[in-house]
C-alpha cells in the first residue's frame, strides 16, 4: 500500500483497520482488549477507526502481544554524523560558576 499517496486521516483509518484485524486474528473481543488494557471498549472502538492516543495504542499493542511492531513502525533513530558534529561544539568542557555565585564568593572572601 502506498501511504505517500494517502491523507493522514486515510492512513490513520488504515492503521485502525489493521489493529482491528490483529485483534480478530488473536480471537479477542473489544471488551477483552479493553479489560486487558484498562481502557474502555469505546477507546478500543475508536482506535480501530483510526482515532487513538499514542499511549492507548501502545497499551493495545501490548495487550495483543505486538509491542515489537513498534520497532518496525518507527525504528530507533541514530544521531547523524552532521548532527553529532553540531552538538560536539556545544559540549561543556568543565563546570563554571554563575556570575552571581562568583560575586558572592568574592564578597565572602573580603569579609575574612
Amino acid at each position: 500500500m502506498l501511504f505517500d499517496k494517502m491523507s493522514p486521516i486515510a492512513i490513520a483509518e488504515q492503521l485502525g483497520e489493521r489493529l482491528k484485524q490483529a485483534r480478530l486474528n488473536a480471537d479477542l473481543t473489544q471488551a477483552e482488549v479493553a479489560s486487558r488494557t484498562g481502557l474502555n471498549r469505546r477507546t478500543i472502538l475508536n482506535a480501530e477507526k483510526g482515532c487513538v492516543q499514542l499511549k492507548n495504542l501502545v497499551a493495545i499493542l501490548l495487550s495483543l502481544d505486538m509491542l515489537e511492531q513498534i520497532n518496525m513502525f518507527l525504528p530507533v533513530q541514530e544521531i547523524s554524523p552532521l548532527q553529532l558534529a553540531k552538538l560536539e561544539g556545544k559540549k561543556r568542557q568543565r563546570a563554571s560558576r554563575s556570575q552571581k555565585r562568583r560575586l558572592q564568593i568574592k564578597k565572602d572572601k573580603s569579609l575574612w
